[in-house]
């Protein structure tokens, strides 16, 4: 693995609270990383360190395998849960400021957001007042002055705060297609639905330690239950070659059924021994959803 960010036993403490604790992490390139944990975990924190805000006690973060310097965060955009842009500021000079903050010059500046805030629908709003827009109109602001810069690493943190369906799809659009151009992407949030559409890898913090990280696939194979779902038509005979948790109607002719596996006993042996007895509709593993795998591992530490 090539990782864009690398996090090495880093430790944080502030007077008696420990809010990191050894954690490391391994960000692979141009990926949506999840980054997950309850409150007060420490994923706050985390995020701090990785944008210079504030620095470990011990430990280390490794930017494209070189130690995170000053000059790195010119690469990489931040935008944090706690929205902060200049509310009696003009929109379009606020974002024109805050690229030229990022390195661009006035026109090139000026050339980038003419595309970013027709696509957004705010360029109507371009010589108005920030506190004139409603608050999704600033989120889009503050998103638009996150990427415009086109950061190699892009932090985002509940980024989907405040948005309605239809614009929280617009911004899902535009961080898939950032991550397409080769953008790497931590994301930081508490909705489950969205891990689940974007992201490839995860790592979950609970009270300042690191207690989960790898691939979303890979860590479902981790907390599977071996439970599967059969719809079937026919009748069923109970039989000691399965275990039948649950079964009862589902309309017309159809049951539904649910089997934990035997220590050792395949899905194809299972569901060869149904079909001895009914008429197979659909036969499926119960894979577990992360918000499920988040409760569990939260749980078990």
């Amino acid at each position: 693995m090539n990782p864009i960010l690398e996090v090495r036993n880093v430790s944080k403490h502030y007077a008696a609270h420990t809010a990191l604790k050894e954690v490391s992490l391994l960000v692979p390139r141009g990926s949506i990383y999840g980054l997950l944990g309850p409150n007060g975990a420490g994923k706050t924190s985390l995020i701090r360190i990785l944008t210079r805000i504030t620095a470990a006690d011990s430990g280390e973060v490794l930017f494209n395998g070189q130690p995170l310097q000053r000059d790195h965060i010119e690469k990489i955009g931040y935008l944090p849960e706690e929205r902060g842009l200049y509310r009696k500021m003009e929109v379009g000079e606020q974002l024109i400021y805050l690229a030229q903050l990022k390195g661009l010059s006035r026109n090139d500046a000026r050339q980038k957001l003419k595309g970013w805030v027709e696509k957004f629908g705010i360029a109507g709003w371009w010589n108005r007042k920030l506190e004139e827009l409603s608050k999704g109109m600033q989120q889009k602001v503050q998103f638009i002055a996150t990427v415009i810069h086109e950061p190699e690493l892009l932090i985002l943190d509940e980024p989907f705060s405040g948005f309605d369906p239809i614009n929280a799809n617009l911004i899902t659009d535009e961080i898939i297609r950032l991550k397409n151009q080769g953008c790497s992407v931590i994301f930081s949030t508490h909705r489950m639905e969205s891990v689940e559409q974007l992201c490839e890898h995860i790592a979950l913090i609970h009270q300042s330690r690191k207690i989960l990280e790898g691939r979303i696939g890979d860590i479902r194979k981790q907390y599977r239950t071996h439970i599967f779902e059969v719809v079937y038509e026919g009748r069923l005979q109970s039989d000691a070659a399965w275990d039948c948790i649950e079964q009862k109607p589902l309309h017309d002719l159809e049951q539904i059924a649910r089997f934990r596996l035997h220590p050792g006993q395949s899905p194809n042996q299972l569901l060869s021994q149904l079909i001895q007895q009914v008429s197979i509709v659909r036969f499926e593993e119960q894979v577990p959803g992360m918000e499920e795998i988040f409760i569990r591992a939260v749980s078990l530490n």
